[in-house]
């Protein structure tokens, strides 16, 4: 990954206006590693840039795929990899900018190649409850089963089903990627009572400049898209079945528990190096993050 940077770290932390002016100071573009960002539409939702920062460098992988169109990390990879390499043609450097794991580690790390989805074994798993098929799981695959929360079927199901098609362990599988150059990059966070602050306050303003609004005028969307943060709270809304202020305190506590498994991800499956935004000021926290991308694109340019 030669002249790309990485900024990452957990939803509300700042990441969008902090990348773009780091990406001016470097004269870089940001290609954005956000699985919900990367939709058109639920711009309020998925915490889209506002125009202000967009309009400070070119981005690139926001709002490019309708929503009734799936996503996953092997196609965010090839349309990452081919945002890269127009921003290195146009002799920019790109800054790889977002919280969804899955699609940074697909750029640093690769995928394995895995089997498509059988037919014949989600018929079968469809007669099984989650507990079930999450024990079986923990037989075929006990370290990923212990990654995995109980009550996500879909993950479960995907993990399971190449287990019993490949004959390996999907921990297995990861440990056959090629090992990547480490790339460079940092992982922003702050002190958990200023980050809860600031997504508390994110969904109530979500709420008053119109997400109810935008959910209701969406259309068709994919298995993948539903999985936007708050969008089934305000379907429900939407059908009566909780009120505006459980359905905003329900947004808050899931976005909350989002962000602190993004981070835990991140301290867990990369090097990069953490700066605490609670202890600087902006301008100081994208000065220090200018300074070291341009080190690391002088290093490996």
């Amino acid at each position: 990954m030669k002249n790309v940077f990485f900024i990452v770290g957990p939803t509300a932390v700042g990441k969008s206006e902090v990348a773009a002016e780091v990406a001016r100071i470097c004269d870089g573009e940001v290609v954005s590693a956000d699985a919900f960002q990367i939709y058109a539409g639920l711009s309020l939702l998925t915490a889209k840039p506002d125009n202000t920062t967009i309009a400070k460098v070119p981005h690139h992988l926001i709002g490019t795929v309708p929503l009734s169109e799936p996503m996953n990390a092997e196609r965010f990879r090839v349309a990452a990899n081919s945002a890269i390499e127009g921003t290195h043609a146009r002799g920019k450097c790109a800054f790889v900018v977002g919280g969804s794991g899955m699609y940074v580690q697909a750029l640093t790390n690769g995928l394995s190649p895995l089997p498509e989805a059988d037919r014949g074994l989600r018929r079968e798993f469809e007669q099984r409850t989650t507990a079930e098929l999450l024990a079986l799981l923990r037989e075929k695959d006990p370290e990923t089963a212990a990654r995995i929360h109980a009550k996500n079927r879909h993950r479960i199901v995907r993990v399971l089903e190449i287990c019993l098609l490949t004959g390996l362990r999907t921990s297995e599988l990861r440990r056959r990627i090629p090992p990547a150059q480490e790339p460079a990059g940092v992982l922003l966070f702050r002190e958990r009572a200023e980050l809860y602050d600031r997504i508390n306050e994110r969904v109530l303003r979500m709420f008053e400049h119109g997400a109810v609004d935008e959910v209701r005028a969406v259309g068709e969307t994919s298995a993948t898209a539903a999985k936007a943060l708050g969008l089934s709270h305000i379907r429900e809304l939407l059908a009566g079945g909780i009120s505006d202020a459980e359905c905003v305190a329900q947004i808050q506590q899931a976005s909350r528990r989002y962000a602190k498994r993004q981070l835990t991800w991140f301290q867990r499956q990369t090097n990069f190096e953490p700066l605490n935004l609670s202890l600087h000021g902006s301008s100081e926290a994208i000065e220090m993050i200018a300074r070291k991308a341009r080190l690391s694109f002088v290093q490996n340019g």
